[in-house]
């Protein structure tokens, strides 16, 4: 699939994705992306998170690619059981880890559980042996349960612009890689 047949959905995490980050980057070189845009970036509720992405995936005419960063990816997975069958793919990098209060800011635990069923497009998970917001056992095990393709990125942080992550070439390269290998979603 090349980008020009894919609606590419970016999906930021709790806070937005500000100027320098990868995913605002990407937004702008990428000719179908367009962001995912929540009513209140600092104060997220689950279900109107969901529901944007879900208005989102309804007004697509191509099928969906979804890049998610952090509290973007347990947005997507909460927001799929609506979502129709015009999936073909997604890129999810530093999934949070829900379950442990203690590695994320109050409130955030209410995007938990995860949904563990295998997803029913490809995905690769991208995940950082050092993450503060997650135990890369963690996200070995939630990438398993989907049938998420695991890439390490080492000792990366959160991969974001904090943890030296704002063009991120090494993401360029993998996410057209996966992008190639899609194919659009059969539909019925």
């Amino acid at each position: 699939m090349k980008v020009a047949e894919a609606d590419i959905l970016i999906v930021p995490g709790y806070g937005d994705s500000g100027d320098g980050h990868w995913q605002t980057r990407w937004e702008q070189r990428l000719s179908t992306a367009r962001r995912v845009e929540q009513a209140d970036w600092n104060n997220p509720v689950l279900d109107h998170w969901t529901a944007r992405i879900v208005r989102e995936v309804s007004v697509a005419t191509r099928p969906v690619v979804f890049i998610a960063h952090s509290l973007g990816v347990p947005s997507v997975l909460h927001a799929l059981p609506r979502l129709g069958p015009n999936i073909a793919g997604a890129f999810f990098v530093a999934p949070p880890d829900l379950s442990d209060a203690s590695r994320m800011p109050e409130g955030l635990t209410a995007f938990g559980p995860y949904p563990t069923e295998r997803l029913p497009f490809p995905a690769i998970t991208i995940a950082s042996r050092n993450d503060p917001y997650c135990a890369f056992e963690t996200a070995e095990r939630l990438t398993e349960s989907w049938g998420s393709l695991l890439i390490d990125a080492g000792e990366s942080g959160h991969l974001n612009t904090e943890s030296g992550h704002g063009p991120w070439p090494e993401g360029t390269m993998v996410f057209a890689e996966f992008l190639s290998r899609l194919q659009a979603p059969l539909l019925h």
